[in-house]
């Protein structure tokens, strides 16, 4: 099961992402790093173990206001050997098709940005990018038709639960299994929830490929000891 850190961008900085209430977001105060730059911060997390990917949310992006490329392309460069994975709200085929082709990133394509069904099957029809299904506590973000018809799915999949995002309740195992069980054997992920190595336990013995992890790793939660155990 891969582990793969996650940092939230806006206005320039990492922020401490919680409950999916972006509105509310602050720059964050991490012991792995002096300051809320996004370089520093990602230098930080990627120095507690051999981590093969970064997931970015460029939540500025994602809400229409400008955006984090030139930091992403920066921080490629800075770690070469880093797959990033950005979530920037793009949805539209040829602005998806311009990021897997020039980067910085492979794209996902979360559900939350996708107006209807037609836009969803268009964006995913190049089978380009990761698909987020998130999931806000009002229940299923986006087309209603994509989350129950896994036909649409890439190879895949991170199942996003904004409401447990940094609130350190533990992940949603329930929708997990859900999602699992009508996968078909496409690759899904976890984000939101993880407080310890004993979830990390939970989530292998699921099934699921990957587990985004932010808040676990900034308070120490989950050590070297317990990333260099499932990293291998």
């Amino acid at each position: 099961m891969e582990l793969i850190p996650v940092i939230d961008l806006m206005g320039g900085a990492v922020v401490h992402a919680r409950r999916g209430a972006r509105e509310a977001y602050r720059p964050i105060e991490t012991p792995l790093s002096t300051s809320a730059a996004p370089l520093d911060v990602a230098d930080g997390l990627l120095a507690l173990g051999r981590f093969r990917t970064l997931y970015i949310a460029d939540l500025d992006a994602i809400a229409r206001r400008g955006g984090h490329d030139a930091v992403l392309i920066t921080l490629a460069a800075r770690h070469p050997g880093l797959t990033l994975w950005v979530d920037a709200g793009e949805s539209a085929p040829e602005a998806l098709a311009r990021r897997v082709a020039y980067g910085p990133g492979r794209p996902v394509i979360g559900s939350e940005s996708l107006a209807g069904l037609a836009e969803a099957e268009a964006a995913l029809a190049a089978g380009a990018g990761l698909l987020s299904l998130d999931y806000g506590p009002e229940g299923p973000r986006g087309p209603e038709g994509l989350h129950g018809n896994a036909a649409l799915w890439p190879e895949a999949v991170i199942v996003m639960t904004l409401a447990r995002v940094g609130a350190g309740q533990g992940p949603d195992l329930d929708r997990l299994a859900a999602i699992l069980a009508q996968a078909e054997g496409r690759r899904v992920y976890a984000a939101g929830g993880v407080r310890d190595v004993d979830d990390l336990h939970r989530l292998a013995e699921l099934g699921v490929a990957g587990v985004l992890l932010a808040s676990a790793l900034h308070d120490g939660r989950l050590s070297r000891a317990d990333i260099a155990a499932f990293m291998g």
